[in-house]
């Protein structure tokens, strides 16, 4: 299990701070001054060629291994400040989640390993994606150390909660295995239900977030129901990010995402914008429903009309309606945890920013 040394920082309520547009977000620069080393250290205890891939992918060193002396380390470290948040709603303290806050993070980043060797993604966070750096096998395997150090963090939780604690690691995977199975397929299915979608994003992209809120939750000791008020929170949240995400990706900025923007489209992915509007019976829906099975790669001015055609058949104004939808069911199941007033408002702080990232 990872150590930390000295009193770790409490989590005082989050200032808000302005991006780039103006939007408020919670700065969780605490919640990094408490994982980061515990982060390192489970990264450090991996194989050499393991480490270094894995360092790469965090931003904390070049290809070669050489130390970014200038990198800070810091990023949106969302899904450990849920896990941490989560303990505090409860009446524990941040560092008593700690355990499940690595592993979420840890597994997070063995799921964006794997997702850049299926999609093909070359870039990741503005830099060469890890397959891309150092090849395909060790970037599958450098996601496989990743998640064995995951179970290790929460098998090493205080004995009278690690079995719980794994468990409610392993279901979470079983959930992510089979969203992302379910993501592939749609890929090679004609018509896909927006039912469907939202099913399939519970398990891709909500399970690990209710699984970060519900390891906060059994880590400091809270009983059943809180710890599944704490779940079903992270888990609505979860949707309502991949939303948020899914409208991001055709109508972001390459700048802020660090990838190409449309390149879901040209790959003719079936994002939740893209199946509502091919649901719709208007002219644009048919335009659309055409282009998407066409037989040859669409082009660049393809691409802008497929996103174009999405927005006019109302799949973009869809997804964001979606994404207010499950922020609202996120939020009444935390209610359901009995959260602290100043934990709840944190999350609630948190949970905005997700959804409302800059496009």
């Amino acid at each position: 299990m990872s150590q930390i040394t000295g009193p770790a920082p409490a989590p005082a309520p989050a200032p808000a701070s302005a991006s780039a547009s103006g939007a408020a977000f919670p700065r969780l620069g605490w919640v990094d001054d408490l994982v980061l080393p515990a982060l390192q250290a489970a990264v450090a205890a991996l194989p050499a060629t393991e480490r270094r891939a894995a360092g790469y992918h965090r931003g904390w060193c070049e290809a070669d291994g050489t130390p970014l002396v200038a990198a800070s380390g810091r990023g949106k470290t969302v899904r450990p400040a849920l896990a941490l948040l989560s303990a505090v709603a409860v009446g524990g303290s941040p560092q008593s989640a700690l355990p499940g806050a690595v592993a979420v993070e840890l597994v997070h980043d063995f799921t964006l390993l794997h997702d850049d060797v299926m999609d093909g993604d070359a870039l990741r966070r503005h830099r060469p994606a890890v397959w891309s750096a150092f090849g395909t096998a060790s970037a599958v395997l450098t996601g496989d150390a990743l998640l064995v150090a995951a179970m290790r963090e929460v098998a090493h939780s205080p004995a009278e909660f690690a079995a719980v604690a794994v468990q409610e690691l392993v279901r979470a995977l079983l959930d992510l295995v089979e969203g992302q199975s379910h993501d592939v397929a749609f890929e090679q299915t004609p018509e896909v239900s927006v039912a469907r979608y939202l099913a399939m994003a519970e398990g891709k992209t909500g399970s690990l977030m209710g699984c970060a809120c519900a390891l906060g939750g059994v880590l400091a000791g809270a009983d059943s129901g809180r710890v599944r008020g704490l779940r079903e929170f992270g888990r609505r949240l979860g949707v309502a990010f991949q939303c948020a995400d899914d409208v991001m990706g055709i109508w972001g900025r390459a700048a802020r995402s660090g990838k190409p923007v449309g390149a879901d489209l040209a790959a003719r992915k079936k994002s939740l914008p893209v199946v509502a509007a091919l649901a719709g019976s208007c002219s644009a829906a048919e335009r659309l429903r055409s282009l998407y099975r066409s037989p040859h790669p669409l082009d660049a001015q393809e691409v802008q009309l497929a996103g174009e055609l999405v927005e006019k058949a109302g799949g973009r104004q869809a997804a964001e309606e979606e994404a207010r939808r499950q922020m609202s069911a996120a939020l009444r199941a935390l209610s359901h945890a009995r959260p602290t007033a100043d934990a709840y408002r944190q999350l609630q702080e948190i949970a905005s920013m997700m959804i409302r990232r800059d496009s």
